[in-house]
């Protein structure tokens, strides 16, 4: 394949890398407009391929499904717009980012530089696409249940950390990667258990988030009276008994997010104090005060999301887009630092 080749494998990696970030969004756009059963069953939507459903079609779809009413009743009808946010969604994911993932995989085994760990990376990163393409035939067959919701996007988050694992275990065998992916073995070595520790802490705050997003009634689990009852105080309180995981899951999330923002802060002034006297820094340290930067955003744009709150039109829901895209970089960020530090181990090793 030459040169060409190994330059195309490595950009449609990082392309691949944004087309799932899109997915994402698209499936946070779904939600927002509450467009999650618009398209009932799967692959096809209303035995179509096109988003142009008319009530009248819809009606006699469900007539000839019974088993297949809407989770709100069988009066439930969707608007064009709604259908075709489910649709684009299933579109790009399913015609855009799976064929490319097949055709990277083949690039990167045709080029003779790449070593093992990228042809490994790269048939994890198939499975894992394949395996969310199952994931989201799930979801449509639940309903859009909120556990089956957050697993739909655990394992997008887990496809696009593995597109991430292929781009560094190539910029590593090709021998270009860059600064700001190249960490001091000896720091990383210090710092790898804990940056697992922390994607782990970021990875359970975005699934509880997700839960209180697709769990009826949740999002207003903690009130909407407005500034300091209702954020950052939950009705009033810091925190009250747990009675009812469901009912209560905001409390339990906010708090959550309070553990992991206070260790995230702890572990950026005890980084910084650690290479604060060594010229230009640390980049693993701007890796972490990124994330921790990244996490205090989010939890400012949750509770302004929560206080947006408006009798006649309800939340401003463009805010929990921002918070699920925030929530999923701050993921991803720690994740990656954790592969960059153990490559860094390992060159080190060998």
């Amino acid at each position: 394949m030459g040169l060409l080749g190994r330059v195309d494998a490595k950009r449609v990696t990082a392309g691949l890398v944004g087309v799932t970030l899109l997915v994402i969004v698209l499936g946070g756009v779904v939600r927002i407009y509450d467009a999650g059963e618009s398209c009932p069953d799967w692959p096809t939507c209303f035995d179509t391929w096109g988003f142009e459903v008319s009530e009248a079609d819809q009606q006699a779809w469900y007539e000839a499904n019974p088993d297949e009413i809407d989770s709100r009743g069988s009066g439930q009808r969707y608007t064009s717009f709604q259908i075709f946010t489910e649709w684009s969604h299933r579109l790009v994911a399913g015609l855009v980012l799976g064929p490319l993932v097949l055709v990277n995989w083949w690039l990167l085994r045709q080029d003779e530089v790449f070593g093992s760990e990228v042809k490994l990376a790269s048939a994890v990163s198939v499975a894992l696409i394949v395996w969310q393409g199952a994931v989201g035939w799930l979801t449509v067959r639940m309903d859009n249940e909120h556990w089956s919701v957050a697993l739909h996007l655990g394992s997008a988050l887990a496809f696009a950390l593995s597109l991430v694992w292929v781009w560094l275990a190539a910029s590593k065998d090709r021998g270009d990667s860059p600064k700001w992916v190249t960490f001091d073995p000896v720091v990383a070595s210090q710092w790898r258990g804990w940056l697992a520790w922390f994607s782990l802490g970021a990875f359970v705050t975005l699934f509880s988030g997700t839960f209180v997003s697709t769990t009826p009634g949740a999002n207003f689990g903690c009130g909407v009276s407005g500034m300091t009852k209702s954020w950052p105080l939950c009705n009033g309180v810091l925190a009250a008994s747990v009675e009812d995981i469901i009912a209560q899951s905001q409390m339990i999330h906010r708090w959550l997010v309070v553990i992991v923002e206070v260790v995230l802060l702890v572990a950026s002034f005890i980084i910084w104090k650690q290479i604060g006297n060594e010229q230009g820094g640390s980049t693993l340290g701007r890796w972490i005060w990124g994330a921790t930067g990244l996490f205090i955003a989010n939890v400012l744009v949750g509770g302004l999301y929560i206080l947006s709150w408006d009798m006649r039109d309800g939340y401003l829901e463009y805010l929990s887009l921002i918070h699920l895209l925030l929530a999923s970089l701050t993921f991803l960020a720690l994740s990656s630092a954790w592969i960059i530090a153990t490559m860094a181990i390992d060159r080190r090793g060998s």
